[in-house]
């Protein structure tokens, strides 16, 4: 299986980064290949036109070639996948919002395009740093881009510095479930 682990983390060190580092020791647990891509600092939409470019029509960003046409491909090839974003203002943090942005213009389900997300599990962690809030605020902002590009939600994981003992094995035994064959909404 191709995982993919999409990371909004601007650190190599700290919190998010030890969870990103869990999920990965978890998918190659599970028999996958693992890529990651580091999303801060993804330039913002630039909303063609009158708001849709090709995105619209052709499922693709005029402006790809500043790093995200290389993002949107690994998501394509991907066979599940899990979206690691640090809380900043209790929202995703900017370089994962600007990521979440774009890919779902070209991701839309306009004109019978059936979508590369469609169907895709995908693990959801937040990860609160500081006051240990935001973490449901951001979790509902992913869970919106979620529907929006029909991924299937594997599960939600909110790790903060007072759980993360825990929690950070919880996200590498979800990682190794996702890539050992489980399938989200199966009762155990």
């Amino acid at each position: 299986m191709n995982f993919l682990v999409i990371t909004g983390s601007p650190k190599q060190t700290g919190l998010c980064h030890s969870i990103t580092e869990a999920v990965i020791d978890g998918a190659r647990e599970g028999g996958a290949e693992v890529s990651t891509i580091r999303v801060s600092g993804t330039p913002v939409c630039r909303c063609c036109s009158e708001g849709w470019g090709i995105c619209r029509s052709e499922h693709r960003c005029a402006f790809a070639d500043d790093g995200f046409g290389a993002f949107h491909e690994a998501v394509k090839s991907a066979e599940a996948m899990a979206l690691i974003s640090p809380v900043y203002w209790a929202e995703m943090a900017e370089g994962v919002k600007s990521f979440c942005d774009r890919l779902r213009r070209c991701e839309n389900r306009l004109g019978g395009h059936s979508g590369n997300l469609a169907d895709k599990p995908i693990l959801l962690i937040a990860s609160p740093g500081g006051s240990g809030r935001g973490g449901v605020t951001t979790l509902a902002q992913m869970e919106r881009f979620c529907e929006h590009t029909s991924a299937v939600i594997f599960d939600y994981l909110i790790i903060n510095r007072w759980n993360h003992d825990y929690k950070r094995e919880a996200a590498k035994a979800a990682a190794k479930a996702m890539t050992s064959g489980r399938k989200p909404g199966v009762s155990l």
